[in-house]
């Protein structure tokens, strides 16, 4: 594997922006690249990791040191089935090396897969229509919020992904879903408001970024748990600017 190795740093970088890109935890995502690194014939790996950079030093046994770093430009999203195929693939390799291109080429077809747009958008039916009758609503409330939670699941599929960053989406998002449910309170008589936007705002609330940034901080990665409980914070409170503003605005129309 000796010829392989100067090729194997871009990889692992690779592999560890698709485990975060994917929702792992820091020290997963750390300890899965010192894995690698150790099976691919290093002598020693010091690998540093927070939400937004990764820092790869290897040191072979001839005594090369090899450093790389990668930028991570965006590591917000969840996608627990592709975490789990790049989890299998990681083990895979440990338990029995193979060529670096093999290992580019399998990583690449996993972190090429999209979630499909209708199980996304099914899930954002059922999850605002859930919350909403779990927090106390009644079936048509739990029906109003399924609708605004569909709009939401388009939001996320085809607005998200060409909006600058997070904070202005989830604004953007929170405002309109309040509109749409202070109009949809006036409009239908006996609609409780309250219930059908918790359902719709339970969407949009970065709680996994929220219980990662924590967990960080009990595994001692303080650098990174407060890099994400600012984010998760920031976001949080974008998202109550956006409902505040549009129940204010909605009082008006």
């Amino acid at each position: 594997m000796a010829q392989n190795r100067c090729e194997i740093l871009p990889v692992l970088l690779e592999m560890g922006e698709a485990l975060l890109g994917s929702g792992a935890e820091i020290y997963r995502a750390e300890d899965t690249l010192n894995r690698m690194g150790y099976a691919y014939g290093a002598a020693a790996m010091n690998v540093f990791v927070i939400p937004s950079s990764i820092v790869i030093t290897m040191e072979m046994p001839d005594g090369r040191m090899l450093t790389q770093t990668k930028r991570i430009r965006s590591a917000n999203s969840n996608d627990f089935t592709r975490l789990d195929e790049i989890n299998e693939l990681s083990r895979s390799y440990c338990s029995r090396p193979f060529p670096v291109e093999e290992l580019r080429r399998r990583l690449r077809e996993i972190t090429s897969q999209r979630i499909s747009r209708k199980e996304l958008l099914a899930g954002c039916i059922l999850g605002a229509g859930a919350f909403t009758i779990f927090f106390g609503g009644n079936l048509m409330d739990g029906l109003t919020a399924s609708l605004v939670g569909l709009l939401i699941g388009c939001l996320q599929v085809y607005f998200a992904p060409v909006c600058m960053n997070d904070t202005v989406y989830t604004f953007l998002a929170s405002f309109l879903t309040g509109i749409l449910v202070s109009l949809a309170g006036r409009i239908l008589p006996g609609l409780h408001v309250d219930q059908v936007m918790i359902g719709d705002i339970m969407l949009l609330i970065p709680g996994i970024m929220m219980t990662n940034a924590i967990r960080d901080f009990l595994l001692g990665d303080t650098i990174s748990g407060a890099l994400r409980l600012t984010q998760a914070l920031l976001l949080a409170g974008v998202l109550a600017l956006g409902i505040m503003s549009a129940i204010g605005i909605a009082r008006w129309i």
